[in-house]
């Protein structure tokens, strides 16, 4: 690029020998008065180029820059509008894009991941609920409502319910006892106790709850339905009574049968599946005709099991083939009796079992039986104990003619090697039905569901 030139030649620096100032057109040096300020440094109209100008200026003219592209000349007119608020890519100092580095979603999804794991193990059952809600293995079904305890014979049998496999987990799937009370003292006769023969509505009451209580003890305590010797019933008994349930304790037979008596399951076959059982049925109180008074109950209770460390072997082991057991109720003129008519569901097809979830089995127990509270003025009588003037029971789901104390039910995971029964010949029937009375048919029959 050209250098600026003084805009009038220089006088010749040298001086004249008689020390004169240079001569010049007027003789006068025309730089006399210049002074160098602010302000003319401002008027200049060409200006001195810096070294670096200089030397792009000569290097370029070898060598033209090239637009590396990205950046914007003040030439190039308005920057144009941005939509949706989108920003330009980045550059680096020599006008090279940089990549766009991507969102870093991994840690809030680990965050939300371990949060909700936390969760799930601090409410595993909730976890279950909302699984089998959204369509797990119960997809298709609706939770069983709650039955209110009844007051007196039903006119239907309950509706039918998914029958799923019921496990450990999930005992009461596919009953209809799962929405049954799980205690007796809920349960009330239909009219209020009134003052009946020789005693008064408060006597009354008091005989209506000991029955509850004899009931509870012979049928729902953990105890005894585990196998142990029912003392709290016993102990309910008058002597007479209790003398003919300790004789079917000592010695069962098909005659003397504790099952008659009380609900209970050999450990070694049957493990009753935690502590709470279920039952419904109804309770009503009427004069004797002798100023006594008789409390009649039916009731059917629902038991939950798992199979014992015998179960498996005890399924391949031959039936015993014995005639059905004699009709009547456990009573002082026929201790032990009964017509219990042995129902076993039927055997089903044996499906893989799932890890951790055991399959189970239930068994459906129905007693009717009726109390009777003589009259002390003509009778004998103990105070606090119960008389039983007549019982029946029903059996589904156990083995038949089996007399050894104990309920023995069958699973389904041990179909495939479950010996025949060669006592299971009557008909099939629900052992939920509580609209009919309890018969005196003795033949062994299956139960339509557990």
């Amino acid at each position: 690029m050209p250098i600026a030139e003084d805009p009038e030649p220089r006088p010749s620096e040298g001086r004249e020998p008689d020390g004169t100032a240079p001569s010049g057109p007027d003789g006068k040096d025309p730089f006399t008065d210049l002074v160098l300020d602010e302000e003319f440094v401002r008027g200049a109209t060409l200006k001195e180029q810096t070294g670096r100008t200089r030397m792009l200026a000569a290097q370029w003219k070898h060598t033209p820059p090239v637009d590396p592209g990205g950046r914007r000349s003040v030439n190039d007119g308005p920057a144009p509008r941005k939509r949706f608020g989108r920003t330009s890519r980045p550059a680096d100092p020599w006008g090279n894009a940089r990549p766009r580095r991507a969102p870093e979603w991994r840690t809030p999804l680990f965050v939300v991941l371990a949060i909700a794991l936390v969760l799930a193990a601090l409410n595993i059952d909730g976890l279950r609920s909302w699984y089998e809600g959204r369509g797990g293995d119960t997809a298709g079904t609706a939770p069983v409502p709650s039955v209110a305890p009844a007051t007196e014979r039903p006119t239907a049998p309950p509706p039918p319910v998914d029958p799923r496999q019921p496990t450990v987990d999930r005992p009461w799937a596919g009953s209809p006892a799962e929405g049954w009370p799980t205690g007796i003292t809920v349960f009330e006769p239909k009219e209020p106790p009134a003052a009946t023969g020789a005693y008064t509505a408060r006597q009354v009451a008091d005989q209506v709850k000991l029955v509850k209580e004899y009931l509870a003890a012979a049928n729902l305590d953990p105890k005894a339905v585990a196998g142990a010797r029912p003392e709290a019933a016993l102990a309910l008994l008058d002597s007479e009574t209790r003398q003919a349930a300790e004789k079917a304790l000592a010695r069962p037979s098909a005659e003397d049968d504790p099952t008659n008596w009380f609900s209970r399951f050999d450990a070694r076959d049957a493990v009753p599946v935690g502590d709470t059982y279920r039952l419904q049925g109804w309770i009503s109180v009427e004069g004797d005709g002798e100023r006594g008074v008789l409390v009649h109950t039916d009731f059917t209770y629902v038991y939950p099991l798992r199979p014992g460390p015998d179960a498996a072997r005890r399924a391949m082991a031959a039936k015993p083939s014995q005639s059905p057991r004699p009709t009547g109720g456990p009573s002082p003129s026929r201790p032990g009796g009964g017509d219990g008519v042995v129902k076993p569901v039927g055997l089903l097809d044996p499906a893989a079992d799932e890890a951790g979830d055991t399959w189970t089995a239930r068994t459906v127990v129905r007693r009717a039986a009726t109390f009777r509270f003589h009259d002390p003025a003509k009778f004998e009588v103990e105070p606090g104990r119960i008389f039983i003037e007549t019982s029946r029971s029903e059996f589904g789901n156990s083995e038949c003619a089996t007399y050894d104390g104990y309920f023995h039910p069958q699973f389904n995971q041990f179909a495939a090697v479950t010996a025949p029964d060669p006592n299971r010949s009557g008909p099939t029937s629900d052992p939920y039905d509580l609209t009919k009375e309890l018969t005196q048919d003795d033949a062994c029959g299956t139960a339509s569901r557990s």
